[in-house]
C-alpha cells in the first residue's frame, strides 16, 4: 500500500448531484482515491456529515451479531468451494482456529482475499457467462460488508430500480412497465450492455463508493476484493476491470454504479424500469425513442465507461421486444416472450430424454419442480393457450418414455392390456411399428395413460406442477 493522499479542496467539489468523472492520481489501493476518483469522492468527510458518520464502519462489519448473521446467510446459500478447496462445512472450524487474526486483519484493513475460480456457464441467447466463485473465508467477509452497507446505500437508490434488492422483484418491475404501456408509451428503448459485470471499471466504481463511506479501511478491502486475480484453468489472471458475477457484494456494487445513469434518466424526466443490467425506457414515439438511445449510449460510455451493445439495443414497439422473460402487449397486459417459452421446452426436452435410465417417476418429480418454479414467475402473463398447448406436449412425452421402458411389442400389449385397453385394440396398437412419439399420440395409448394416471404417478410429496397452469 502507498502513502495516502490529501483530500481534494473543498473548492474544487462539483456541484451538488453533477456527476463527475475527473481523474486524479494516487494510490490505487485506496478506495476513491485512485486514478478515476472523482474530486467529490476526496472532499474531507466534514464537508458532509452523513458521509462523517461512516467513517468506523468496519467496527460494525465486525461486530459479533453482523458476522454470526453472514455466516448463517453464507451456510444457507451453501455454493462451491473456491480455489482453496474449503467448503461450507469447513467454514467453522476454520473461524476456530483462525477469528482473532482474522478479525484483526478486518479492523486494520490489512486483510487480502484470495483470488475467484472462474466457472463459464452459457447464456440463454448464446455466448457465455463468466462467473468468479470466491472462497467460503471471502463469502463470510463479503456477506458481513453486505451487510452493513445495504441499509446506507440501498435508500439512496432509484424507485425505479428493482434487481438485487431487498423488497423488490422482477413482478414489481413488470407491473411498472406495465402502467407505463397502459399510458400510450408503448415505444421501448431496450438498451443491452455488452458484459457488463466483466466491464465494470474498478477506479469509477469505487469513486461512487467512497462518495458515500468515509471508512478507508472498507475502502481498501473492497477495492482488493474487485482487484482480486481469476484463476481458470490453472491460470491466475489478474483483474484490472470488471466485478464477476458470483459474489454476495456484486449485486450491490452493480446497483451503486448503474445509480448514476438512473439518476441521469430521472433529472431528463424519463419513465423507465432497470432490473440489474437490463434497462427499459418507455416513450411515446420512435423519434424519441432514437434520441434517447443516442443520447443514453453517449452517457453510459463517456461518463460510466460502459459498452453498449448497438446489436441488440433497440428502439421498438413494446411488443417486438422481451423484459424480464415477457413480452409486454397493447394496453399493458403481459405475455410470454417466445424465446423464454423455447428455453422451458429446451429445459423439459433435457428432463424427459428418454434414454437418460432413470423411472419415470423420478423424472416426473423432476419436471414438476421447474415446472412449479416456471409457472409460478409467468403468473401474471396472459398466456392460458400457449400452457395448454405445452401441457399435453408435456404428458405426450411422458407417455412416449414409458412406452419406450417397455421395449417389445409383447410388454407393449401386456402394459396397454393392464391399463383397461381390450386386448385386440393393445396387441394392434403394439403391432402398428409406428414410432415412439407417432405411438405415444394414438387414441389406445392416450386413453390408457390419461392425464389422472400420470398425476397418480407423481411421488409423495412432489409438486403438482403438471395441475397448477393459470387461468
Amino acid at each position: 500500500m502507498g502513502a495516502e493522499r490529501q483530500p481534494g479542496r473543498p473548492n474544487q467539489r462539483p456541484r451538488h448531484g453533477e456527476p463527475t468523472d475527473s481523474l486524479r492520481h494516487g494510490d490505487p489501493g485506496e478506495g476513491g482515491t485512485g486514478p478515476g476518483a472523482s474530486e467529490e469522492s476526496q472532499a474531507p468527510a466534514a464537508l458532509d456529515p452523513a458521509r462523517a458518520l461512516t467513517e468506523r464502519l468496519m467496527e460494525e462489519v465486525c461486530q459479533p451479531d453482523n458476522l454470526n448473521q453472514a455466516y448463517r446467510r453464507v451456510k444457507a446459500n451453501q455454493g462451491a468451494p473456491g480455489v482453496d478447496g474449503m467448503t461450507i462445512d469447513d467454514l467453522p472450524n476454520w473461524i476456530a482456529a483462525h477469528k482473532q487474526e482474522f478479525i484483526a486483519a478486518l479492523l486494520d484493513g490489512s486483510y487480502r482475499p484470495q483470488p475467484v475460480r472462474g466457472v463459464q456457464i452459457p447464456k440463454p441467447g448464446g455466448g457465455v457467462r463468466q462467473l468468479g466463485i470466491p472462497t467460503v473465508v471471502d463469502r463470510l467477509v463479503q456477506q458481513a460488508i453486505l451487510q452493513v452497507l445495504e441499509p446506507l446505500l440501498d435508500p439512496t437508490f432509484s424507485a425505479s430500480s428493482y434487481g438485487f434488492r431487498p423488497g423488490r422483484s422482477a413482478h414489481q418491475a413488470l407491473g411498472q412497465a406495465q402502467k407505463y404501456v397502459a399510458e400510450g408509451r408503448v415505444i421501448v428503448v431496450d438498451i443491452d450492455l455488452e458484459k457488463f459485470f466483466d466491464r465494470v471499471n474498478h477506479d469509477i466504481l469505487m469513486a461512487r463508493l467512497a462518495r458515500r463511506i468515509a471508512d478507508k479501511r472498507l475502502l481498501r478491502i473492497v477495492r482488493r476484493f474487485l482487484q482480486a486475480g481469476l484463476m481458470q484453468d490453472g491460470v491466475c489472471v489478474e483483474r484490472d476491470e470488471g466485478t464477476p458475477q458470483g459474489g454476495p457484494l456484486s449485486p450491490l456494487l452493480s446497483n451503486l454504479l448503474l445509480d448514476d445513469l438512473d439518476k441521469e434518466l430521472e433529472r431528463r424526466g424519463h419513465r423507465f424500469c432497470r432490473y440489474a443490467d437490463d434497462c427499459n425506457i418507455y416513450v411515446q414515439t420512435k423519434a424519441a425513442g432514437e434520441r434517447v438511445l443516442a443520447s443514453i449510449t453517449q452517457f453510459l460510455e463517456t461518463k460510466l465507461k460502459l459498452r453498449v451493445n448497438r446489436d441488440k439495443s433497440a428502439v421498438a414497439h413494446v411488443e417486438e421486444r422481451k423484459f424480464l422473460g415477457h413480452r409486454l402487449l397493447r394496453g399493458g397486459k403481459l405475455g410470454i416472450a417466445p424465446k423464454s417459452l423455447e428455453r422451458a421446452k429446451e429445459r423439459i426436452r433435457e428432463i424427459t430424454r428418454r434414454n437418460r435410465g432413470i423411472s419415470l417417476k423420478r423424472m416426473i418429480h423432476e419436471l414438476n419442480r421447474f415446472l412449479v418454479g416456471w409457472v409460478t414467475y409467468f403468473r401474471h402473463a396472459a398466456c392460458k393457450s400457449h400452457l395448454t398447448a405445452l401441457d399435453g406436449w408435456i404428458r405426450r412425452k411422458l407417455r412416449c418414455v414409458r412406452l419406450k421402458q417397455c421395449k417389445r411389442t409383447k410388454p407393449i400389449a401386456d402394459f396397454l392390456r393392464g391399463l383397461g385397453v381390450p386386448e385386440a385394440n393393445a396387441w394392434k396398437t403394439a403391432l402398428s411399428g409406428k414410432g415412439w412419439w407417432r405411438l405415444a399420440g394414438s387414441p389406445s395409448v392416450t386413453h390408457a395413460m390419461h392425464d389422472r394416471w400420470i398425476l397418480l404417478l407423481s411421488p409423495p410429496g412432489s409438486p403438482r406442477g403438471m395441475s397448477r397452469w393459470p387461468k
